[in-house]
């Protein structure tokens, strides 16, 4: 991690709620915590109305004997900031301070998240409850983490009342110094917006028709803006406090899309995510595995922080699937493998009652005696075996590009087809790669692109003359781009770059199209490749969702649309450019030809891909700064494995299981 927890070995642990049991539960709690491996806990999270149950009138006795039990029995304490739970006493008091979505609707009380993030009242309840807790607690040996907050922005991303609006317009005056700034930047020429100061500005809030397209965007930059206002309020005060403590928030990378995380990481200490599997996906892992490497992209490579996840079934999902046998195990060191120093769920004993009473537990409903509970200890006894992995690091020689403003900017009315979106390009070509054994870093734009062989840019809408620009030079110094369809198009206001598409990446990609040429639901054209690429069969491919009135100025054609209404224009091209080369996919291909043209762009790039490995079969290696390093073997198939070791010889995986390999002296470390 970029700030090290004062730990022996991978935290272990997740969510403690002691508040929700009585006291004579607590003593037990700690002695189930030896049991597991358990060597780290989450407190205080929701606690707010306990700890402050009337306003300026603290109750800390409570959080005095849980943390000093806890730390009787060597157990280390993730402090948390309770504010994310405003008490009903706040509620009544400041009626207003409720959250406004943007049809008008109110927010009422009873769940979590009830407050507007630019409401003054809030600000400072949360910087007194902040105070007292960071002064009572600093110094605690116990405390090793301060936890500020919880999953900002998970329920109410943006509120739309009169406080945000005139938040919005003080964000806006500081962005664009002048209204003539704004005008030039929104186009308000358009549909005769126009405005003659910043005070005649609103929140974009539910309209007659599509509300003005560069103002959503910044709304949405605004919102992420406003809630990063408030973590680091509440970190300031805890780091005035505690400066010797590293302080994070807990992030949900890859499962929602409303915080710019390239701006978040950069606030906090230790980077942590929270994640929650796709129950009913056969191949969740892929998506656990993106949301891991994602998490890494954004620590920055550093070793990060898996802050909750399930030991089963969670709450929220249409169908709440129990986990098979081992696969929580198989799920924990996934995001070990690929990076992550701590696993924690949600949370150490199931509730008994509330809205999250059917979510899966370390402690279940039934207790001790139970599948899980075995699994847990298990697993707890694993990751000690695995303590010598922390601190070490994953490499990767590709990047995927991720933009959380792009996401932002094709979520918004009025694109050419409603089947443009982010996170089915970026998924599709992660899948792929995923499939192919290659492991990815994310990228921001802007990013230093040096170390990696291949960078594929699935959906960067936006692209402003300075991202452009770092592919463009990358490209040029002998960097292999692989970019597909609606990327480059318009620049940070969302203004189209003219002059044909795809816009500001026309000349590396040396294509040019006139027209977009989306298809019908369910649509398919034929490709035919000429020539054939390497690998991909005989047999034609097909397409869907997309296809362009695209010509050549410079690449070469490597597949062709064979029928509808793009037929005999290019449909995949290659282009060198400078000391490197550069792939458009004008189209969605199927996934055996998309995984043909990513082998090819791979082989480009100069990026070997493994072989004998068997489908459902997920390698990743941890290396250490000594050298030393551990390979990762995910066997998610339910038959067992046999791959080739990293060094001579094979190695036989059983359904389900994980083997971790020492790649120094290929020496196994056992079987889960």
């Amino acid at each position: 991690m970029a700030q090290r927890l004062r730990l022996g070995g991978i935290a272990y642990g997740g969510d403690y709620n002691p508040e929700q049991w009585p006291e004579e539960v607590w003593a037990e709690d700690v002695a189930l915590m030896r049991q597991a491996g358990v060597n780290l806990v989450s407190l205080g999270i929701f606690s707010w109305a306990k700890l402050e149950p009337r306003p300026g009138e603290f109750d800390f006795g409570w959080l005095d004997r849980v943390i000093d039990g806890l730390h009787a029995g060597g157990i280390a304490v993730d402090l948390a900031t309770p504010t994310a739970a405003p008490p009903a006493w706040f509620q009544r008091a400041h009626p207003d301070d409720r959250p406004v979505t943007a049809d008008g609707r109110v927010l009422g009380y009873g769940a979590r998240q009830t407050y507007c993030p630019s409401a003054p009242a809030y600000a400072e309840a949360c910087a007194r409850i902040t105070r007292e807790l960071a002064a009572r607690y600093a110094g605690h040996p116990a405390v090793v983490l301060w936890h500020i907050h919880n999953e900002y922005g998970c329920h109410v991303a943006r509120c739309y009342c009169e406080r945000s609006a005139v938040a919005f317009r003080e964000w806006l005056a500081d962005r664009y110094k002048t209204v003539d700034a704004l005008n030039e930047a929104w186009g308000t020429s358009f549909w005769g917006q126009r405005y003659d100061s910043f005070e005649e500005v609103d929140a974009p809030r539910t309209a007659p028709s599509a509300v003005n397209p560069t103002q959503q965007l910044d709304f949405r930059r605004f919102s992420s803006d406003a809630l990063l206002a408030r973590y680091r309020a509440e970190r300031d005060i805890v780091r005035a406090a505690d400066p010797d403590v590293p302080i994070t928030t807990n992030f949900m990378a890859g499962l929602t899309d409303n915080l710019d995380l390239w701006a978040w990481a950069r606030e906090v200490d230790v980077v942590a995510t929270d994640h929650y599997t796709s129950a009913e996906r056969p191949d969740n892992q892929i998506g656990l595995a993106l949301s891991a490497d994602l998490t890494r992209s954004l620590a920055g490579g550093a070793p990060w922080l898996l802050m909750e996840h399930s030991t089963s079934a969670v709450n929220w999902q249409q169908r709440n699937i129990a986990k098979r046998p081992g696969e929580m195990a198989r799920n924990s060191l996934a995001h070990v493998a690929r990076g992550a120093d701590g696993v924690m769920f949600f949370q150490w004993r199931a509730s008994r009652a509330g809205a999250e009473k059917y979510h899966s537990a370390m402690v279940p409903h039934a207790g001790t005696d139970t599948r899980i509970w075995r699994e847990v200890v298990d697993l707890g006894t694993r990751l000690q075996q695995l303590a010598p992995v922390r601190g070490s690091r994953v490499r990767a020689q590709a990047a995927i590009v991720w933009d959380w403003e792009s996401l932002w900017a094709l979520d918004l009315e009025y694109r050419p087809s409603v089947e443009l979106n982010f996170r089915e390009r970026i998924d599709a070509y992660y899948e792929r790669l995923w499939r192919a054994g290659v492991t990815v870093d994310f990228v921001h734009p802007t990013a230093d692109l040096s170390g990696y062989r291949l960078v594929v840019a699935p959906s960067m809408y936006l692209a402003p003359t300075a991202w452009a620009e770092n592919l463009r030079s990358w490209v040029r110094s002998g960097g292999t781009l692989l970019t597909s369809y609606f990327t480059g198009i318009v620049d940070e206001n969302d203004a189209v770059h003219l002059g044909g598409y795809p816009g500001a990446l026309r000349d590396v990609l040396g294509v040019r199209t006139e027209e977009f040429l989306p298809l019908r639901k369910d649509e398919r054209t034929k490709l035919v490749a000429p020539p054939r690429i390497e690998g991909a069969g005989a047999a034609p491919g097909t397409a869907g969702r997309w296809a362009e009135d695209l010509t050549l100025t410079g690449a070469s054609a490597v597949l062709q649309h064979a029928d509808g209404p793009a037929a005999g224009r290019p449909a995949v091209t290659r282009h060198g450019y400078g000391e490197g080369t550069a792939w458009y996919v004008a189209t969605a291909p199927d996934s055996g030809t998309l995984d043909a043209v990513l082998r090819a762009a791979l082989a480009d790039a100069g990026v070997r891909t493994p072989s004998g490995v068997p489908d459902g079969v997920e390698r990743v290696r941890r290396v250490a700064e000594d050298g030393r390093g551990w390979e990762f073997v995910i066997n998610h198939a339910d038959t067992e494995a046999v791959v080739p070791g990293p060094g001579s010889g094979h190695v036989t995986v059983p359904g389900g299981a994980v083997e971790v390999l020492d790649i120094a002296s290929n020496i196994t470390g056992g079987v889960v």
